[in-house]
């Protein structure tokens, strides 16, 4: 079991660690800028409940035929892999438009012991049955041949992966009642509920495939603009990365609230800042940066800083892309494009109609040592805690 889940889950998250790499370049604090920017234009205003009006109604999403396509997904071996790999695998392509040609691509790992009894698990940007996604289309291996498609959201990415989810069990119908989990870290703070959310209330009019939402789990995730930059700039400061008079002039001069207008003093104080940081990685503070004398220094968690690279060279290995039956392109972790062009991200997820501190069914987890992405840094507790959550019970 512990095989399995390790190595899924490395290959899942550590794709996306070039996008946080160490180079001064944040995608999604770059994409968090251009909304803010969008929002304090006074024509520019996306709530929560707005960006979701849609989603009150349904229709029947696409199916198509899945006949014969979990054979020719079936992974035989994958370049490099360890000796003794004693779980199935398979990876491919989903069509969720079939007019536009867009289609998601998929990595999935059933666990070598029970996988006809443990639960499914969808991974977004072991113990369990891991299925792992790449959304929205045109990211890593995903595609669409409608370059319309690229210029695309929040709503559209959930409504997407729900119709991979639908055709993906149609494909592999002995998970059809299965149990079923969503995890993710990151912006998956917006992707996972948004997509829970879709489930649960299809769940309830369709006369599709029921999906056996059981629980979500969410890691270091981005949920809320307010809490976001709040919190931000309170560790720079309580981790000595900007001095008292900085903190002290965003804390004075900024309103990070929805509807709050934006000053030249705070954006003054921000870009302060964000100067202070320099090319400290913040994703990790205490990690190194990849370079000629990683080796020699390695980070306290042990976790080796160039792997960006190692996964980017890996996954444009031809022999590779052949076997996870990839099409052969030039696999980057992100698109630039898609990030500048992003048309709806909610201010935040939370619930909106008021909420109470104390929740029944939600566990806050903090993992000693771990950086953004706990299973490339702490994998071992990593698993810990998810073999907990998936038990239902406190690690």
């Amino acid at each position: 079991m512990k095989t399995a889940f390790l190595f899924s889950v490395h290959f899942s998250l550590l794709v996306f660690v070039h996008c946080y790499g160490g180079n001064g370049y944040d995608p999604l604090e770059t994409a968090l800028n251009i909304q803010r920017s969008k929002r304090s234009q006074s024509a520019y205003h996306v709530s929560n409940q707005d960006s979701r009006a849609d989603q009150n109604s349904y229709s029947p999403v696409y199916v198509g035929s899945q006949d014969g396509l979990k054979d020719f997904d079936k992974i035989s071996a994958l370049p490099g892999e360890p000796a003794g790999t004693d779980f199935d695998q398979y990876s491919g392509y989903v069509t969720v438009e079939p007019n536009h040609g867009r289609a998601l691509f998929y990595y999935f790992t059933e666990s070598p012991s029970n996988s006809s009894t443990n639960p499914l698990v969808l991974w977004l940007n072991g113990v369990a049955n891991v299925l792992f996604l790449e959304s929205p289309a045109g990211v890593g291996f995903s595609y669409s041949n409608t370059s319309s498609d690229y210029i695309t959201g929040d709503i559209q990415t959930a409504k997407d992966s729900y119709t991979f989810l639908v055709n993906w069990l149609e494909r592999f119908p002995e998970y059809k009642t299965r149990d079923f989990y969503i995890t993710g870290e990151s912006y998956a703070g917006h992707y996972v509920p948004e997509l829970a959310q879709l489930i649960l209330q299809n769940n309830k009019i369709t006369n599709q495939t029921v999906i056996n939402l059981k629980g979500i789990a969410l890691g270091n995730a981005y949920v809320d603009d307010e809490t976001e930059n709040t919190g931000m700039f309170d560790y720079f400061w309580t981790h000595a990365i900007i001095s008292d008079e900085i903190h002290e002039g965003i804390v004075s001069n900024c309103n990070f609230s929805e509807a709050a207008p934006s000053t030249a003093v705070c954006h003054n104080y921000v870009q302060q800042a964000y100067a202070a940081k320099s090319n400290i990685y913040f994703y990790d503070i205490y990690a190194p940066l990849c370079s000629s004398s990683s080796n020699s220094t390695p980070s306290i968690s042990g976790f080796d800083p160039c792997t960006e690279y190692y996964i980017l060279a890996y996954l444009n290995t031809p022999a590779v892309q052949q076997s996870l039956h990839a099409r052969p392109v030039q696999w980057e972790s992100c698109n630039d494009f898609i990030l500048e062009h992003w048309q709806d991200m909610p201010f935040t997820v939370l619930p909106v109609g008021g909420y109470v501190v104390g929740y029944e069914n939600l566990t806050f987890v903090t993992i000693r040592g771990a950086g953004h992405f706990v299973p490339s840094y702490q994998p071992a507790r990593g698993l810990a805690f998810f073999s907990s959550f998936l038990e239902g019970k406190l690690p």
